[in-house]
């Protein structure tokens, strides 16, 4: 039994033998007497250190009421307020041993069972035992209980653990995998990278195990609360004695407004909100960050990497006289089945999917001209592929309606390949940066949850961040910006009204994220250095996210603030009570005791996940 537990039933049984006949008077006010002081002991000392580091608590009111009570000789009085005081604590540990639970329990999806290949044979070895560099294989059904790469076989693997998402991701040859994942079908095996505290899993929970601590500028509502509540009350409890010179009237006013379930209940539901964040693949290292998503009017997003993929694909193509879109397609297909450059494997891997072929012929003979493009021969047909200049070196003739459309299309920031057959050019290929999914409707999203100002930054040119921004709905940009160019441009706008969000790679962007109110990783799973560099991190490329977490942390100070209304009712009730002179000190301990768990148990909803009344998020 823990101390506070062992203190709840002494104190519980000291209420109860003070209300009974069956005790001698004497024992029953020494019980109480022992009580009221073991009880003072933990709020004096968490008062003291709080002093120290120049922290004003509600351990500092409860303080003066225990000392309050003890000076006016109210035993009773005293032993309720610790009985209350012990209450608040054991709830508190309760629940946030519960919070911490829902991130935990992650770890029981880790096997303590792996079987390992060495060389021909597979054997089977604890968890505790697998090393880097280890081959685990992993069947379907299977959790993965490593970080690693995959090095043969196939699978479709369950991240919901990680990431919130229920659909499978299939994975192949040197595609990574995560611990407590599941493989749904299919049969792999995994190189060990990481093991045991080093995966992401084990990160993932260590950094909610932390999210008290924060970033300096954001305080919480309890922090602001206590500060202003505990002079006010102190200094007005010493304004009534003044004035009535009555302790015990004195004495039952501080005993009702004694506001130690606010400073329970309030962090209470900022620490379910965290638990809730990580269980949906968001990752929250604090509650004051919670409490900042709620205040956000400006959200500046990084262009590549997080409104695109940061990968090039086929944007159109078009035919040009008698030709038709499969034979562009084809004959750019043949041209680039060699090459490596990232414009060729966009238009072979466009092309693959267009045409629906599993295999394609490789072409007679080929040459690639670094930064202009692609000469090949197939069945001794001459195939090119290029930008303009480079086919009219080559001597293909270009028409002035070609010139004029490659022309519109560089205008919108798309990159123009044309594609030539038997001396012949036969159309056009443009092709941009991917944008991602749902993009456009998660930025309507963001501005009806109160989202001000959307501000796209990007190192490409003026043309290419323009095409974006129209695409997807950004009125805000600025192009052909530097990392450092990025880090001024929010410290020129981070002490504006409201606070400023930065979404970002969480690596590339890491110093701007810094700079920002509140840092958003986005898409971190595996990136050790995105995850220790943002304030919130997603696990999943998936912008949505930033809508929905913001929408707890609205949803959350909301709660916050039933808790601080419920607070006030039930004070101003109380203080009638005392004002009237209905109950003095020993009543008022009593009252307060009992209406503490309004609060706490408003914040309580916060657990129950599915009352999230607007998580559900269709953008």
């Amino acid at each position: 039994m823990t101390f506070d537990a062992a203190l709840f039933v002494y104190l519980v049984f000291s209420l109860i033998a003070s209300y009974t006949h069956f005790f001698p008077k004497n024992f029953v006010e020494s019980n109480l007497i022992i009580g009221g002081f073991i009880g003072t002991i933990p709020v004096l000392v968490a008062a003291l250190k709080a002093l120290r580091k120049r922290h004003v608590t509600v351990d500092l009111l409860a303080s003066i009421a225990l000392l309050f009570s003890m000076f006016d000789r109210q035993w009773s009085s005293a032993v309720f307020i610790t009985l209350m005081i012990t209450s608040a604590r054991i709830f508190g540990e309760y629940t946030q041993a519960k919070a911490r639970f829902a991130i935990q329990s992650l770890l029981k999806l880790r096997p303590e069972k792996v079987r390992v290949k060495e060389g021909k044979d597979i054997v089977t070895i604890p968890i505790g035992e697998v090393k880097r560099g280890d081959l685990v294989v992993v069947e379907a059904g299977d959790r993965i209980p490593v970080d690693g790469t995959v090095v043969e076989g196939e699978a479709s693997i369950d991240q919901s653990s990680l990431t919130g998402e229920s659909i499978p991701i299939e994975k192949k040859k040197d595609d990574q995998v995560f611990s407590s994942t599941l493989n749904v079908s299919g049969s792999v095996i995994v190189k060990t990278e990481k093991i045991g505290k080093d995966t992401t899993l084990e990160k993932i929970i260590s950094l909610v195990e932390h999210a008290q601590s924060g970033k300096a500028g954001i305080q919480t509502i309890a922090d602001r609360f206590t500060s202003w509540y505990v002079a006010l009350t102190f200094f007005g409890a010493i304004g009534l004695f003044l004035i009535t010179k009555n302790t015990t009237f004195v004495l039952s006013v501080l005993l009702v407004t004694c506001a130690d379930d606010i400073a329970v209940a309030i962090p209470l539901a900022f620490w379910a909100a965290v638990g809730y964040a990580a269980k949906r693949g968001i990752i929250v290292k604090g509650g004051n960050f919670i409490e900042g998503l709620a205040q956000v009017k400006i959200l500046v997003v990084d262009k590549t990497g997080t409104i695109t993929k940061g990968r090039i694909a086929v944007h159109e193509v078009v035919a040009i006289g008698r030709a038709k879109k499969g034979d562009v397609i084809h004959a750019a297909l043949v041209a680039s089945v060699i090459s490596k450059h990232p414009i060729s494997k966009a238009i072979f891997a466009y092309g693959i999917k267009k045409l629906n072929v599993k295999k394609v012929v490789t072409p007679d003979r080929f040459r690639e001209y670094p930064g202009k493009g692609i000469v090949a021969y197939d069945n001794h047909v001459n195939l090119m592929i290029g930008n303009h200049r480079f086919l009219e070196e080559q001597g293909i003739p270009l028409s002035y309606d070609i010139i004029k459309n490659i022309t519109y299309y560089e205008n919108h920031g798309l990159t123009v390949v044309l594609v030539s057959y038997g001396g012949k050019c036969i159309g056009m290929i443009s092709l941009a940066d991917e944008i991602r999914d749902n993009i456009p409707q998660s930025i309507v999203k963001l501005k009806h949850i109160g989202v001000e100002r959307v501000i796209m930054l990007s190192g490409d040119n003026e043309r290419v961040t323009k095409r974006v921004a129209n695409e997807v709905g950004i009125d805000e940009y600025h192009a052909t910006m530097l990392p450092e160019d990025k880090v001024d441009f929010v410290e020129q706008h981070v002490k504006k009204q409201g606070k400023l969000a930065m979404v970002g790679d969480g690596v590339n962007d890491a110093a701007a994220l810094a700079r920002a109110d509140i840092g958003i990783a986005m898409g971190v799973i595996g990136s050790d250095a995105a995850i220790e560099s943002s304030d919130i991190a997603l696990m999943k490329d998936d912008f949505s996210k930033i809508a929905e977490v913001m929408t707890i942390g609205k949803y959350t100070v909301s709660v916050a603030r039933q808790d601080f209304l419920i607070w006030a009712v039930v004070n101003i009730i109380g203080l009638g009570l005392v004002f009237t002179g209905t109950i003095g000190p020993q009543g008022a301990a009593a009252y307060n005791f009992v209406t503490d768990f309004l609060p706490l148990i408003n914040s309580m909803r916060i657990f129950r996940f599915h009352l999230f009344p607007k998580l559900r998020i269709h953008v």
